[in-house]
């Protein structure tokens, strides 16, 4: 089953967000917007978008991901509802889900 991770750079940041490294699915990158990109001093690439995380998952969630899993500072005490803890492609369509409250800059993956 494919994941996808994504995350922004530091905790309390609205974009740009990373959604994919230099071997994610190009043509899911692609809807996203995602554009790669090699930071100075990396020596791999990333694929990235302005976007908040927020709109990265509504996006997501049309494809059938969900999220599955949540991590960040203030996470490892706080459990998260069952089916929301991991971001997993399933297969039909997508269900509209309740919204989950994250700060942002969490990963989520």
């Amino acid at each position: 089953m494919p994941y996808l991770l994504i995350s922004t750079q530091i905790r309390m940041e609205v974009g740009p967000t990373m959604v994919g490294d230099e071997f994610s699915d190009k043509e899911l990158m692609g809807y996203l917007g995602a554009t790669k990109r090699n930071m100075l001093g990396n020596n791999f690439c990333e694929y990235y978008v302005n976007d908040p995380p927020r709109i990265v998952l509504d996006k997501l969630e049309v494809w059938g991901y969900r999220v599955r899993h949540c991590a960040g500072p203030d996470t490892a005490s706080r459990k998260l509802p069952r089916g929301r803890r991991e971001l997993a492609q399933l297969g039909g369509p997508a269900k509209k889900l309740p919204s989950v409250k994250m700060s942002p800059g969490h990963t989520v993956i």
